[in-house]
């Protein structure tokens, strides 16, 4: 066995140890009861589009707190108002936003509604209404990051967990046909929805942030490095800022998962680790789970190849 062959068999077989707390299930079992009446006082607003045969809409709802959280809602126009479309949730990377609807066209064009949403504070149209307790370094990672209630991540993945009430209830959309999609970021949420909600059929995680958050504190140059700069300036804060990352890891989260997902690794990945991928993947008891790996690809969506193997992927879960 030469040394690729070598590394290949190294990352997929990466394991790492379970960092849950005592109170993980209770927390989220109490977290998501919380939630799950909050209103999402929802509006939908026709948007221009150069696309011709959907229709486009702006999309204002309600997620962790009365923070407006905005959305693309794109749906093909299809045969008549009766027809029920699968969907697809697409969650953004870290700084990224949701960009034009004309951005989700291919998406569109084979069939899929689209729910394209911005995530609270990072660039786009949402703002942020959540207070801190502590002072914070660049970004949005360490906002509260010393409680697991106050914690900016904890908004962030309950916003998505709305995002997907809100999505289901759509005249336009089949609820036994929705998945969630997202890359880096994106990706990690993907992954949190997959675990936490009972809406999506399949998730689709592209090079995922959020997993086996320890080892990512030790070596990613991505947003994780924030908390890793908080830590340098707080090293006595070291076992409360673990103790809050271990509520939303995806290295704990992948034992509740019950749907097939995807998921992407490269290897010259620096920011989502390809170990911190594979220790989620393998601790993901769900069958109809695949990871591809690439041993030459960094912190991207992927190759064609990949593309093409995320529209089957899909087609199969969401469009039989």
């Amino acid at each position: 066995m030469g040394a690729i062959q070598e590394r290949i068999a190294e990352v997929a077989g990466y394991q790492a140890k379970r960092t849950a707390r005592e109170d993980f299930d209770e927390f989220w079992s109490r977290t998501l009861d919380r939630f799950a009446s909050k209103p999402l006082n929802g509006r939908r607003e026709r948007a221009e589009t150069m696309m011709q045969g959907i229709t486009a809409e702006h999309v204002t709802f309600e997620g962790f707190d009365d923070t407006p959280l905005h959305g693309w809602f794109l749906v093909p126009n299809g045969s008549g108002e009766k027809k029920k479309h699968p969907c697809l949730v697409i969650y953004q990377g870290y700084q990224c936003h949701r960009g034009l609807p004309e951005n989700y066209a291919a998406w569109l064009l084979m069939g899929y509604a689209v729910f394209a949403v911005d995530t609270r504070g990072q660039t786009g149209e949402t703002g942020n209404r959540l207070t801190s307790g502590q002072g914070i370094v660049k970004g949005w990672m360490t906002q509260g990051i010393l409680e697991p209630e106050q914690f900016y991540a904890k908004a962030m993945t309950i916003d998505a967990w709305k995002a997907l009430q809100w999505v289901k209830a759509q005249p336009e959309i089949d609820p036994q046909r929705i998945g969630v999609y997202g890359s880096s970021q994106g990706g990690g949420l993907a992954l949190q929805m997959a675990a936490l909600s009972d809406v999506p059929r399949a998730a689709v995680a592209n090079v995922p942030n959020l997993c086996h958050l320890e080892f990512a504190l030790m070596n990613s140059t991505g947003s994780v490095a924030e908390i890793a700069e908080f830590l340098a300036r707080n090293p006595g804060e070291l076992e409360r800022v673990l103790t809050t990352l271990s509520y939303f890891d995806n290295l704990n989260l992948a034992e509740k998962i019950n749907i097939p997902v995807l998921y992407s690794a490269g290897f010259k990945d620096m920011i989502c680790w390809p170990e911190t991928i594979a220790a989620a993947y393998n601790r993901n008891p769900a069958p109809g789970k695949e990871l591809l790996l690439y041993p030459f690809m960094g912190h991207e969506e992927g190759p064609d190849e990949h593309r093409l193997k995320v529209y089957a992927f899909l087609r199969e879960q969401l469009q039989r």
